[in-house]
């Protein structure tokens, strides 16, 4: 992918990962109950989780932009319909619901178990691969070496991703109730940045399919 297209994919990338989702709220709690060193361990597992599912996705499109150019560019349209979509559903999602402490304050967690939950989160959910399968799409460009856009696709989403859950697990314990009381504005702000997004890849469509 050229540099312009890579800005726009860093911005989306950023606001992949600030969307509020299940594994930054386990990354809030344990920065809460059990400090950033913790709170680390959780976003590693989850990101180390995520990155294995983009490379599961990668390899699938991969295959699809060797084998057919028209099949590359319907799933190219597909992933801006999809992101926007998304962007509609984070709009009118409701707010997040505040998680009761644990009675007498919580055992601390081990570090093993700590990345061990951030990255079964991750996994739990198997939609993420094919929402990465219709939104990396986007940004490849067939008539470049894919393996480089790969690797730069991928560190792209991981270094944004763990930059923002060590950010949440720092700031977990003034953060966690802030994100509670205006979840309702974020998920509107979140939201719209997914619309604007997928419409500027809609415009640009033709240009990086080529």
């Amino acid at each position: 992918m050229g540099f312009e297209l890579w800005l726009v994919f860093a911005a989306a990338s950023l606001a992949l990962a600030l969307t509020p989702g299940p594994n930054s709220l386990l990354v809030l709690d344990h920065g809460a109950r059990h400090g950033f060193g913790r709170a680390a361990f959780t976003a590693i597992g989850s990101v180390g989780a995520m990155l294995a599912m983009v490379a599961a996705s990668m390899a699938g499109l991969g295959a699809l932009m060797l084998a057919s150019g028209e099949a590359f560019l319907v799933l190219k349209w597909a992933g801006a319909a999809y992101l926007v979509w998304l962007g509609l559903r984070l709009w009118r999602a409701p707010g997040l619901a505040a998680r009761a402490p644990a009675a007498g304050g919580a055992a601390r967690i081990t570090r093993r178990a700590a990345f061990g939950q951030g990255a079964l989160v991750m996994l739990s959910n198997p939609k993420t691969i094919l929402f990465f399968t219709t939104f990396l799409p986007q940004f490849m460009d067939p008539a470049r070496p894919l393996l480089p856009q790969f690797v730069v696709a991928g560190a792209t989403l991981g270094i944004a991703e763990i930059g923002v859950e060590w950010a949440l697990g720092a700031a977990a314990g003034r953060l966690a109730p802030w994100l509670i009381r205006h979840a309702r504005a974020f998920n509107r702000l979140t939201g719209g940045a997914f619309i604007m997004i997928g419409g500027m890849v809609a415009l640009s469509g033709n240009g990086a399919a080529r």
